[in-house]
């Protein structure tokens, strides 16, 4: 048998190399990973979705599962290699590891480390592009006719800044380090002032004129998923209707076909940060149940990680006024399973910047943390996160420097030497949340003859897990999930006196308290994690019948009985 691959975590992979390297997880550990294909991508390449379990204890679709993505976003590649990090670590700790081999052992992890490949291999293109996510033309698809469009212009592989001297422009040399730009101060005339527009090219320039173009590919596969989906107009990138990708359909398909799933993280960047639903509603307004849920399992995070847990509607929205809605909406609102965003990597806390509003930091923020970050670029980086200004001859604009920050090595995604540092931050917590999924399991079977061919069979069964059967009460107010469903299996010469074939239960609570033990008053219903059905079967002696239970979220169970 091959040996388990040992990735690289300090390089992106390129759609072929990643293949392969799945492959190789594949081949050299058939007995816990299992490759398939998603679905393919707007440009016609295959989305791996890496199956993960000890398939000797089970089927996966019959135990509970955590859905776990990165990079649907295409320059966001650092959530890709995440995935990949869990991944070995799931692959080499099955049989050493305590926890990693009980998780495996008991449920599922479905893993899709890159769920935008087009996008992906365009951000490592040898000239790069950095657009949203995919790369079908949205919504028109002219080409622009003028204006400056984003691009690698002297060819060394970035995407930085252009500085333009300018008696009007918004921006004048830091007085103490002149690498650094800085605002002009109100009412200040008389320096030395630049306008600073991204590196790119013009169309039909007129010599006065510069407005940055949309990128031609103007999706956002976050904004696609069915939870509400607004049109364009409200919401940009959003599609011409929910689930029109092929990325977001292949997910969503997967996910409603696989009721096993009861939680899910996607990985992002960056920010530093958990993020928590919901993203259309204040704390005030969810289901108190699921909000301590979800604030014990995100603290949990925070403490394993290092990374504040927050939510999204009272701590994370681009503008105060508005609400972002994805994956989060679709996965928690609609289906009621637990869901996270994490945003990768903090360039402003590594700098040592500790106080500071994620989002409304970079709409303003004080001189003295650029500083701190350009000392950070000097000091840690090699002076590669902010490139000095150097002199080009633009093809449009004459004489300008192009430097300044490059944002998608060192801003969107860490330096090659903290990427594993980040990507490690995560396996404990991963790892804790699939353990605490609901896990069905056989309590007990009974016979007891009635008569000579005349049996009571009964079939217990009970929820090991920290969360209930249902996972949330937002599932049980969707109607998304069922409650525990007993099976009996008769073979020929067997029938039924009393009970159903089929019966259906309650759901079952798991073993998360409700209150302290300090509580007034104390949880009246001690035995809620357990559940019975109970049949009257009519067959000679030494009958062998079939019993299964299963519980959507929770998993399945068979078991078999002798009539003597």
């Amino acid at each position: 048998m091959p040996a388990i691959p040992v990735p690289r975590f300090d390089q992106f992979y390129r759609h072929p190399e990643l293949t392969r390297l799945l492959q190789d997880y594949a081949a050299a550990a058939p007995h816990l990973v299992e490759l398939q294909s998603l679905g393919r991508s707007h440009e016609g390449r295959d989305i791996w979705l890496v199956v993960v379990t000890h398939q000797a204890t089970g089927d996966h679709a019959e135990k509970p599962a955590i859905w776990v993505d990165g990079n649907i976003h295409a320059a966001e590649l650092t959530a890709s290699t995440a995935c990949l990090y869990w991944l070995h670590q799931l692959v080499c700790g099955h049989g050493h590891d305590r926890e990693i081999t009980q998780l495996l052992d008991t449920r599922t992890v479905y893993l899709v480390p890159r769920l935008n490949p087009d996008g992906a291999e365009l951000a490592l293109a040898d000239r790069p592009r950095h657009i949203r996510s995919s790369t079908r033309p949205y919504p028109w698809d002219e080409d622009p006719v003028d204006g400056l469009t984003v691009e690698d212009v002297d060819g060394d592989g970035r995407i930085l800044s252009m500085r333009i001297p300018d008696p009007h422009g918004p921006y004048k040399k830091h007085p103490d380090e002149p690498r650094l730009m800085v605002p002009r101060a109100p009412g200040e005339f008389g320096g030395e002032y630049f306008r600073v527009v991204p590196e790119g090219l013009l169309e039909n320039y007129d010599g006065l004129s510069i407005k940055v173009n949309k990128d031609r590919e103007g999706l956002d596969l976050n904004r696609n998923f069915p939870a509400y989906w607004r049109q364009e107009f409200e919401q940009v990138g959003a599609g011409p209707y929910p689930t029109s990708e092929p990325e977001v359909r292949a997910m969503v398909d997967f996910i409603v076909k696989h009721p096993n799933i009861g939680a899910a993280v996607s990985f992002h960047t960056h920010s530093g940060v958990i993020l928590r639903p919901m993203g259309t509603q204040s704390d005030d307004d969810m289901t108190p149940e699921d909000l301590w849920v979800y604030q014990r399992l995100s603290d949990l995070g925070a403490q394993l990680t290092g990374y504040p847990a927050i939510s999204i509607w009272h701590d994370f929205k681009y503008h105060p006024k508005e609400v972002i809605t994805g994956t989060q909406d679709w996965v928690y609102e609609h289906l009621g399973a637990l869901f996270w965003t994490v945003e990768i990597w903090a360039p402003n806390k590594e700098a040592g910047i500790t106080d500071y509003k994620w989002v409304d930091w970079y709409r303003d923020h004080p001189v003295e943390d650029d500083l701190k970050l350009l000392k950070w670029s000097d000091e840690q980086c090699g002076g590669q996160a902010y490139v000095d200004w150097r002199p080009f001859r633009h093809p449009q604009l004459g004489m300008v420097e192009i430097g300044g920050w490059d944002k998608m090595n060192y801003w969107r995604n860490p330096p090659p030497a903290l990427r594993e540092r980040e990507a490690a931050r995560f396996p404990a917590w991963l790892t804790t949340l699939g353990l605490s999924l609901p896990k069905l399991e056989v309590l007990r079977t009974e016979v007891r003859a009635l008569g000579p061919d005349t049996w009571r069979v009964r079939f217990a069964v009970a929820n090991a897990g920290y969360l209930p059967s249902h996972v949330s009460q937002r599932a049980i107010e969707r109607k998304t999930v069922r409650g525990t469903v007993f099976t009996i299996h008769l073979p020929e010469g067997a029938t039924l006196v009393s009970g159903k074939p089929r019966e259906r239960k309650g759901h079952l609570a798991g073993h998360a308290p409700k209150a302290t033990l300090l509580a007034f008053l104390p949880t009246r219903e001690l035995t809620g994690d357990r559940a019975v059905a109970e049949w009257i079967v009519k067959a000679p002696v030494g009958t062998r019948l079939g019993l299964s239970a299963s519980a959507d979220r929770a998993g399945a169970v068979h078991t078999e009985v002798t009539l003597d």
